[in-house]
């Protein structure tokens, strides 16, 4: 799964009033007489994950015979615009797999139903508690976590022994040097980063103790002297030596993915999502050339990445039979036995400790990002934070194509933000 983040702001709250698609054996009075259909969308890679995403709903049928799943597998970057188009209107689902950063914004405007003592969250306990707070909005829990990501650092094992590297590293500038040796000694590019993608930059953010707002003192701080040192790391990052140069073009993923994948590169910034992939590269045959370690560290000592991931959720305009049912759906996804299922098969990062199975962090990638898993941030209750990602990654494209100078690039971001928070202060 490609990590993105839909630019646009969630539209304000609209009214709740007609029931999701799939009304089958449901009453006038909205209880249950006879089998239910439900509509799942589910918003996972079509070709790696949503097969075996498919296979647990199977499962899922088996153990309940009465509760019938329609499984529509949605792209993951059309997903939040038609889920906010299909929830204001009419055609949406009773359950639906979204970005951690959807949930507090769909709650806010009314879209979702509380899971709070609901068999969606029946294991309420076993989940990460930083998960947990970050499904929340006003004090209750709008979503089940399905899954859960941060971003590391990933590296060529062998490319470093050849560079004569014998640890990762801690900090932007050992990963500068680093950068520059494995060029000299190994014949590759040193790092590729990500260029203009705002979630890439947040542990650079992180590193200086900023964020690109303040939510508890409602406050912009994109701009702020700790963030323009921020962004400057960043900057420096494309044009050091053995560092590739900013690739802005539609296909810069790929690109970076395909060059680390290859072996033309030793290092990128990643998430677990990219982990299959990267098995199937053929610098990565033998899967323990992968190495996994914490983002590098800014000035302040400090290491951080965002916490990412999905929750498994439910249309509050549903009946009480669907709602019902898709709760049982949510509880059956995040359980242990299908998250261990769905960390063996798609490499992803379950959000309970008690799916992490020997088997399961036998897969050096995965035990890899659960040891940093400690170290990510949680998003604040904030319904807007996602849609900031989109406007800091235009204004820092244009920093590192030398279209604007840090400082102007992002007070430009901050008038963005400005109208998204406008009883935020700059």
């Amino acid at each position: 799964m490609r990590r993105g983040i839909a630019a646009s702001a969630l539209v304000a709250a609209l009214a709740v009033t007609l029931a999701a698609c799939g009304s089958s054996g449901t009453s006038a009075d909205g209880k249950s007489s006879g089998p239910v259909t439900i509509t799942y969308w589910d918003t996972s890679n079509a070709t790696n994950e949503a097969p075996n995403y498919q296979e647990l709903v199977k499962k899922f049928e088996a153990a309940n015979p009465n509760i019938k799943v329609n499984f529509e597998n949605v792209p993951f970057d059309q997903a939040q615009n038609k889920l906010q188009t299909a929830m204001g209107a009419k055609g949406a689902p009773d359950a639906f797999r979204a970005e951690v950063g959807w949930t507090p914004a769909f709650a806010k405007a009314g879209f979702l139903e509380p899971l709070d003592g609901t068999p969606a969250l029946a294991d309420a306990a076993a989940f990460q508690p930083s998960l947990i707070q970050q499904a929340k909005f006003s004090g209750k829990t709008y979503g089940a976590p399905l899954v859960t990501d941060t971003l590391g650092l990933l590296y060529n094992k062998a490319l470093f022994e050849k560079a004569g590297i014998t640890k990762a590293p801690a900090t932007w500038d050992e990963l500068k040097a680093d950068a520059a040796l494995l060029k000299d000694k190994a014949g590759v590019d040193g790092f590729f980063m990500r260029a203009g993608d705002g979630y890439y930059a947040m542990p650079f953010l992180f590193g200086e103790g900023t964020d690109m707002v303040d939510a508890k003192s409602k406050k912009i701080t994109v701009n702020s002297p700790e963030a323009v040192k921020a962004i400057e790391t960043y900057k420096s990052l494309f044009t050091a030596p053995g560092t590739v140069k900013a690739d802005v073009t539609t296909d810069s993923y790929a690109h970076m993915m395909d060059a680390f994948n290859s072996g033309k590169v030793a290092m990128v910034i990643q998430g677990p999502w990219e982990i299959t992939n990267v098995y199937k590269g053929s610098a990565f045959a033998d899967k323990a050339n992968l190495g996994v370690a914490p983002v590098p560290a800014g000035s302040t000592g400090k290491a951080g990445a965002p916490t990412g991931g999905h929750n498994v959720s439910v249309y509050a305009g549903s009946d009480a039979a669907h709602k019902a049912a898709a709760e049982k759906l949510a509880g059956f996804l995040t359980s242990a036995e299908s998250q261990t299922f769905l960390a063996l098969k798609n490499s992803t990062l379950p959000t309970r400790a008690d799916a992490y199975t020997a088997e399961v962090k036998a897969n050096a990638g995965i035990a890899g990002f659960q040891a940093i898993l400690s170290s990510a941030q949680p998003r604040p209750e904030l319904p807007e934070y996602s849609s900031l990602f989109g406007p800091v990654g235009t204004n820092l494209g244009k920093i590192v194509q030398g279209q604007s100078d840090t400082k102007a690039g992002l007070d430009a971001t901050v008038v963005d933000y400005a109208k998204l928070l406008p009883d935020f202060t700059k």
